[in-house]
């Protein structure tokens, strides 16, 4: 389902046409479902897996071979950054929405299956990126500056004990 952290290693970037095998310490198997909490966007309500450690965030959605249409994983990082994702072993077509520490969407991108090309935030301020099944924004009319919240309020109140 989610699309692995890319860390900026010296590689050549291309299409991959099946899942590749696995560097030392790399995941070689989907994870299982991650603790899941609510999102709204606007008035859509979705349920998000949230990926907080490092090991969560790098495996991502890999390996998944499919997700139901309302739900989506939510990566939480320490501090805002120019986040890159890729589709490292990820067969679902997914689209990524880059969101800054007020839980404002700056952008959202759709990622190919299988596509190890960076897909780098235009922003420095990204703290929080949400995956979700390609055209799952553009369906629910879901766009950049809106703003997602939890179900125990911002994201920084939800994550971070405050704004």
């Amino acid at each position: 389902m989610i699309a692995g952290l890319w860390l900026g290693c010296n590689r050549t970037e291309r299409l991959a046409s099946a899942p590749l095998a696995a560097s030392p310490g790399e995941p070689t198997q989907a994870q299982g479902t991650l603790p899941t909490l609510k999102l709204w966007l606007g008035a859509e309500e979705i349920t998000a897996e949230q990926a907080l450690s490092s090991i969560q965030i790098q495996t991502g959605l890999m390996f998944r071979k499919e997700m139901p249409e309302n739900h989506g994983m939510l990566f939480v990082f320490d501090h805002p950054h120019r986040a890159s994702f890729w589709m490292r072993n990820t067969v679902l077509p997914l689209t990524c929405a880059y969101i800054d520490p007020d839980g404002v969407i700056l952008e959202i991108r759709d990622m190919k299956p299988l596509d190890e090309a960076a897909i780098q935030a235009a922003s420095d301020r990204v703290q929080f990126v949400l995956e979700m099944n390609q055209g799952w924004f553009s369906r629910h009319k879901v766009s950049a500056g809106m703003v997602v919240r939890t179900e125990r309020g911002s994201l920084q109140e939800t994550y971070f004990g405050g704004k």
